[in-house]
């Protein structure tokens, strides 16, 4: 009977959520119609879509949920079946893979529409055109940038015949079946009707710039701007003390060496950028000898042209570049398991969004039988299992993007020095259609270091890894088939961008990762900081894939990777830096000593680590606060914050005190040592907020200062220009002293009451920005540095975005559950919105069996060719 009762109760949140989230849709829907009916500012009127039963409310068709239906689509080459769990999971059984990929495209355009069309805008650089001029910035960013350009340039190189390019046609010809059933029914999502913007047919090139955009999210990076303006503040020598290249504190690499140098790789030639062809040998264009009076005609230092660059990027969208992409991946095998066998976890994190990100699918073909997490716009899974193994991914957060600083001349204009010689700028041209404006005309200057960014001063351009061409949809498309270590590795020879480590467990035992992607290696120089341009520290090519990080079946039977350091410091190639490269490791660190720690481990076992919030920063650090704490006068209110630490277990959890003392202490520490050297060099925060701001969220000071408060206490960083001497204990005592003052004016005068869920919460945003259609935010456990990551801030919507393990009793035969943060349809009226997320919050699994044993809520949709 109480089993009865909850489940009635349990119906009848979700149907009132459920009508909540309908009558929020609709409470949004009005107050947009209620501007675009007569139109507003750069907002023409849309009449046409207040048509009674038709427009934009047919945007909660599905509301009702979703039936069984036969449908005839063009170019199905045989009969496939799709059916769909209680959560809207679909099975996808094909005959071929062309049918299989297409009824994923097909899917993706049903339940993702708009999440499709907004992706697709953002990477070619079209926003404005719906968003107004809001969306310029963006669109030139992304056009100067180059993933359309690389896009196209990708699609005209891949052979036609090859798995990636038939997919691609199969993948587009399945969404451009459901734009053309939406075109003729009129049953649009709200965002065409409203607007009146209708999508235009899927192309390949699409979904290869869908791809570049998540490349772009995850290893464009702006970190050698940062460098430039931290060097002419703070001077080389500091900045290097302060954000060195090896990190200062020990990590967990999950290869440890040996290592061999093995040379370089030769990058293959792009449209975007020449850097591979270091001699100049293969200069497209003209060439003039530059005379002494050429050659000393300079620009403004580096730091103008870094300081524009950083100011106008932070404007941007947050998919415009890397962005706290941390993730957790690990993976155990022989005694460390229950069966004996193997085990893999994963959690990549990203933004929180409703939509997700993910879009959760199970596909069966003849030679594909894969199930897992899919990228809405790609066909296939990125992260998963098939029969035989199962893989999942972090960053690997190396230096994926160069700039160059150029030498040009007024006299000059149009040309750059280059290896000896002035060079003309190869130039694009592009028209930003806006929204309810003037279109806006752009022309792209390329160097051939890549295009040229700013010409603020100096002129910089940019050499990414993201713009070179890349089989990677060809290497996952082959992972999602591969039976064993060596055709997994094979596989992920062809991948290119974004870098990273693949972790992996199969049936056999085995288990192991890889690190893929390109690595530049550069001539000379250091590549933290802008580069010359006039040819000495040109990319040379690339780390061979033979010699990347990389680990298979360790003696101690597990291996972890959570974006930490990969690598030992004797690793011979510069792979990034300790500044918004690598984790600070406290991470991996927990995820290793978890590990260690257990033996015949459990499914339970690891989704326990999953959601483990303990704070492994904080063990080591707090002792020594209570002891800096010993001497010092305290009053009583300081004294029973004290004891909320000594008590404390040093979890993140939403009720505990501790965890509020403790972050708020080390937010201030940090602060107290680093700021007077902010302030008294005058560090140009404003250039860069977040990059440059003292914070917990730059990885370098965490590590700097956990390194000198146990080990070098006197260190000179604590005794700042124009302030007095000091010591570790005494930036600590400053610190615990603000934090009880801070925290008693905004939490009360009990310490007992300071629970960090007072402070700290979560939310999962609408992508739409609508509040009413988010989840939270709400009291939230964890930190950025703890396994079950909430990151981003102390409002966190970023942290794990797809959880998953994977149990092998055996050859072929495993056990897998897996839970996002969100639901399959991107309809807030649908029953299918939200629906994963109260799991994924209580930190539970649901299980992710194959295509062949999934369970069908009865629903089935039978696509037939159309004759």
């Amino acid at each position: 009977m109480e089993t009865t009762e909850r489940w009635i109760v349990n119906r009848g949140l979700r149907t009132v959520r459920r009508c909540l989230h309908t009558a929020a849709a609709v409470i949004v829907s009005m107050i947009v119609l209620g501007t675009l009916a007569l139109g507003s500012g750069t907002v023409p009127a849309l009449g046409s879509a207040l048509s009674p039963g038709g427009g934009v409310w047919s945007s909660a068709a599905d509301a009702k949920g979703i039936t069984s239906k036969t449908v005839r689509l063009p170019g199905m080459g045989s009969r496939t079946t799709v059916s769909f769990d209680s959560a809207g999971v679909p099975a996808v059984h094909a005959s071929s893979d062309a049918d299989l990929y297409q009824a994923q495209g097909y899917l993706h355009a049903t339940f993702r529409l708009t999440q499709l069309d907004l992706e697709r805008r953002t990477a070619k650089g079209r926003l404005a055109e719906i968003q107004g001029p809001a969306g310029v910035k963006s669109d030139t960013f992304e056009l100067q940038t180059g993933l359309l350009r690389t896009a196209r340039s990708a699609w005209s190189a891949m052979p036609k015949d090859g798995p990636d390019a038939k997919a691609l046609v199969a993948y587009s010809r399945g969404v451009n079946a459901r734009l053309a059933e939406l075109r003729e029914s009129g049953n649009w999502p709200a965002l065409f009707t409203l607007t009146g913007l209708y999508p235009q047919d899927w192309t390949p090139v699409d979904t290869l710039a869908v791809q570049s955009l998540v490349t772009q999210n995850l290893n464009y990076s702006i970190s050698p701007l940062v460098y430039e303006l931290l060097r002419q503040s703070l001077g080389k020598k500091r900045t290097m003390e302060f954000f060195p290249v090896i990190p200062a504190n020990e990590q967990s690499p999950y290869d440890p060496g040996p290592y061999r140098d093995l040379g370089v790789s030769p990058l293959p030639a792009t449209d975007n950028v020449n850097a591979a062809v270091p001699d100049g040998g293969a200069a497209r264009t003209p060439t003039t000898h530059a005379s002494s009076a050429d050659v000393d005609s300079m620009n403004a230092p580096a730091s103008s042209a870094a300081g524009t660059l950083l100011e106008r990027m932070k404007q941007l969208p947050a998919t415009s570049m890397f962005s706290y992409p941390d993730s957790n991946a690990w993976a155990a095998n022989g005694p460390k398991t229950a069966g004996g066998t193997a085990m893999l976890a994963g959690d990549p994190h990203l933004a929180t969004t409703l939509p997700s990100f993910w879009y959760q699918i199970a596909l069966s073909a003849p030679g594909t039988e894969a199930s897992g997490a899919s990228l809405v716009g790609v066909p296939g899974i990125l992260v998963g299992r098939n029969q035989s193994i199962s893989w999942s991914l972090t960053n690997v957060q190396n230096q994926s993007t160069l700039f160059y600083s150029e030498k040009t001349s007024s006299a000059r204009p149009n040309q750059y020095f280059w290896n000896g010689s002035w060079r003309d700028m190869e130039q694009e041209r592009y028209t930003i259609p806006v929204r309810g404006g003037s279109p806006v005309r752009l022309t792209v200057d390329r160097t051939v270091h890549g295009p040229v960014m700013t010409r603020a001063g100096q002129t910089v351009s940019v050499t990414w890894m993201g713009n070179y061409p890349s089989r990677s949809l060809k290497a996952m498309l082959a992972m999602n088939k591969a039976q064993n270590f060596r055709e997994f590795r094979t596989a992920l020879a062809d991948w290119h961008s974004p870098t990273l480590n693949f972790a992996y467990a199969d049936g056999r035992g085995n288990i192991g990762i890889v690190a893929a992607g390109h690595f530049p290696v550069v001539k000379a120089g250091e590549p933290w900081f802008p580069l010359s341009g006039t040819g000495e520290n040109d990319l040379v090519g690339t780390i061979p894939y033979a010699a990347t990080p990389q680990a298979y079946n360790p003696p101690g039977h597990i291996l972890a990777t959570a974006n930490q350091r990969p690598v030992g410091p004797s690793y011979p190639y510069y792979i990034g830096t300790s500044y918004n490269a690598y984790d600070t490791g406290y991470r991996a660190n927990r995820i290793y000593q978890y590990l260690e720690s257990h033996d015949r481990m459990t499914a339970a076992d690891f989704t326990a680590l999953q959601n483990d919030v303990e704070d492994y920063l904080a063990r080591k650090i707090v002792p020594r606060l209570e002891s800096a704490l010993e001497s010092a006068s305290l009053d009583a209110r300081q004294r029973r914050a004290l004891d909320q630490l000594a008590n404390w277990d040093y979890r993140m959890t939403e009720s505990s005190t501790g965890a509020t003392v403790w972050w708020t202490f080390w937010t201030n520490y940090l602060s107290a040592v680093f700021q007077p050297w902010w302030d008294a060099k005058k560090v140009p925060v404003d250039k860069a907020e977040e990059d440059l701001t003292v914070s917990p969220l730059i990885p370098s000071l965490n590590e700097d200062l956990e390194v000198w408060t146990l080990r070098d206490p006197d260190n000179a960083a604590f005794s700042p220009p124009g302030r007095p001497a000091g010591d570790a204990d005494s930036a600590m005592r400053a610190a615990f002293t603000r934090t009880v003052s801070e925290l008693g004016s905004e939490l009360g005068d009990d310490p007992a009451s300071w629970r960090w869920g007072r402070v700290h919460t979560r939310e999962i945003a609408a992508l739409s920005g609508a509040s009413a259609l988010s989840y939270g935010p709400k009291p939230a456990e964890g930190n950025h540095w703890t396994v079950n990551a909430a990151e981003g801030g102390m409002n966190s919507s970023f942290g794990p975005s797809w959880r998953m393990v994977v149990t092998w009793t055996g050859r072929n035969r495993a056990t897998a559950s897996a839970i996002y943060p969100g639901g399959q349809n991107e309809n807030p009226a649908s029953p299918w919105y939200e629906t994963f997320i109260a799991d994924w919050w209580a930190g539970r699994l649901r299980p992710m069996p194959l295509a062949n044993a999934s369970r069908s809520s009865g629903v089935v949709w039978t696509l037939q060719p159309k004759g």
